[in-house]
């Protein structure tokens, strides 16, 4: 094993400030009510956050209202789409701050900020730009309306390009937006705050409020709100198609997701390798889509799993500015605390569980990439997300079986096929109740494509022009 040399991202490039209040009309408002943000890897305070009260939520939702009605509805769409092609470019000339700023407060490694996370941002920015002055084609007929006012409330998983999917397609079809951050994660939106003044967007037009729960649920329960759009878990997802029951909200919601990765005995080994890698240890399987089930075919078990250890044996988890680092920080104690308890229980009811050496860091919050097998399908581990670098391991015989495994799920958000076999895949892709499959290949993302899933993974898509009839409605 190659041994590397420590090779740390300078944090020179980013400065915060060292307390922020909330993005509203185009002005940061005066701290109050603050609570600190931290690094996960490191358990540093990066800055103190404010928690926005139900008066700020209204301040920041009467501004997106005056936006909209005296400004940003009143401009073509090519003009929309100028601003949105300058934000873009803003992101790509700030790319490695904002890099750097992500890795910081959220956890994950360098390498994947920098070479995944930012660059989807930009790309999102620029597809949606393209989609401002194209609006009559978009499927709705001729001259589509926005909306209104856009609540959008996103979890801290991917904190950018949580916000890039949500706040591109919402300017493009000509709504004003409030946007929630999760409260572990602010940073980033804090500094598109920043660019949104850099690209000189109209006051009012994005704002952004951060702070907690009962936060978010002041923001979409608010009554001038007319679209709401969440990511985020399960639970809360079903709290917020209760609360908006009976209104007339148009709602998105992309919830949580319990991936099988089906792997069949044709498949390419060593790739299906690096693509079960990819698909559960990605930003430490804090992945909605995440490739958590590992379903393989019975002949090639052993054979497979062999290959995957050795694989994982190289994985290095640690300090996440480091450009070598594979395994970054979990994002809070909360979630780690979540993460152990569940793969202890998996253990109890019959799992077994193994992580290559690690050595763990003495701060921070840390959970070594495991595999769990021995497992049925009724074992929590294989029934629960995890939403950390926990993968399950089940067994098949025949397609039928593997689809039926996959298929026994309350979610039904994304999959994975391993074959050779073109006509294969096509066959299981079609009988799999998950809104993305991939085919040899995970977790790739593209703004032309939709995203989004079934049954508990939530309704509604994003990305694509699925993406953006989510903000459009027919004029008649």
């Amino acid at each position: 094993m190659f041994e590397y040399a420590p090779a740390p991202e300078s944090r020179k490039l980013v400065t915060f400030q060292s307390s922020y209040g909330h993005f509203i009309g185009g002005k940061f408002t005066k701290p109050s009510n603050t609570y600190q943000t931290i690094s996960p890897a490191t358990e540093e305070i990066l800055a103190e956050i404010s928690t926005a009260t139900a008066k700020d939520v209204d301040l920041a939702v009467a501004a997106a209202r005056n936006a909209y009605e005296k400004v940003w509805s009143k401009l073509s769409g090519a003009e929309r789409g100028k601003y949105l092609y300058r934000i873009a470019r803003i992101i790509q000339e700030r790319a490695r701050e904002l890099a750097i700023a992500e890795t910081l407060n959220n956890g994950k490694p360098i390498k994947e900020t920098r070479d995944a996370d930012i660059p989807l941002v930009s790309a999102w920015f620029f597809y949606y730009a393209g989609w401002a002055d194209k609006l009559d084609y978009a499927g709705l007929g001729v001259n589509p309306k926005a909306h209104g006012v856009a609540a959008q409330v996103i979890p801290w998983n991917f904190p950018l390009m949580m916000l890039a999917w949500k706040i591109a397609p919402a300017l493009a079809a000509g709504n004003t937006v409030v946007l929630k951050p999760a409260e572990t994660t602010p940073l980033t939106a804090l500094l598109f705050a920043e660019i949104c003044q850099q690209a000189g967007l109209p006051d009012g037009v994005v704002n952004i409020i951060t702070g907690f729960g009962q936060s978010g649920a002041d923001l979409i329960a608010h009554k001038d709100v007319n679209k709401v759009a969440f990511t985020g878990s399960t639970g809360v997802g079903r709290l917020i198609a209760k609360q908006v029951a009976g209104t007339n909200k148009k709602v998105t919601l992309e919830l949580g997701g319990k991936a099988a990765n089906i792997v069949f005995d044709d498949a390419p080994l060593d790739q299906a390798v690096e693509g079960i890698i990819n698909g559960i240890f990605f930003n430490q399987g804090h992945v909605c889509c995440a490739g958590s089930r590992l379903l393989v075919q019975e002949s090639i078990q052993d054979e497979l799993l062999k290959k995957l250890k050795k694989r994982m044996e190289t994985l290095k988890l640690g300090d996440p500015l480091d450009k070598n680092t594979d395994i970054g920080a979990i994002n809070s104690k909360v979630q780690l605390d979540k993460i152990t308890k569940l793969v202890k229980l998996g253990v109890k009811e019959g799992g077994e569980a193994w992580a290559p050496n690690c050595e763990i860091p003495k701060k921070g919050f840390w959970y070594a990439p495991t595999v769990i097998t021995g497992v049925a399908p009724t074992n929590t581990v294989v029934r629960e997300e995890i939403f950390g670098p926990v993968l399950s391991v089940l067994s098949f015989r025949t397609p039928a079986e593997a689809v039926a495994k996959a298929n026994n799920t309350p979610f039904g958000l994304s999959a994975g096929i391993w074959s050779e076999k073109g006509s294969r895949i096509l066959k299981v892709a079609d009988q799999l109740n998950a809104g993305v499959i991939w085919a040899n290949t995970f977790n790739q993302f593209d703004p032309a494509s939709p995203f989004g899933g079934f049954k508990e993974s939530g309704y509604g898509r994003e990305g694509g022009r699925h993406g953006l009839l989510a903000y459009l409605k027919g004029d008649n």
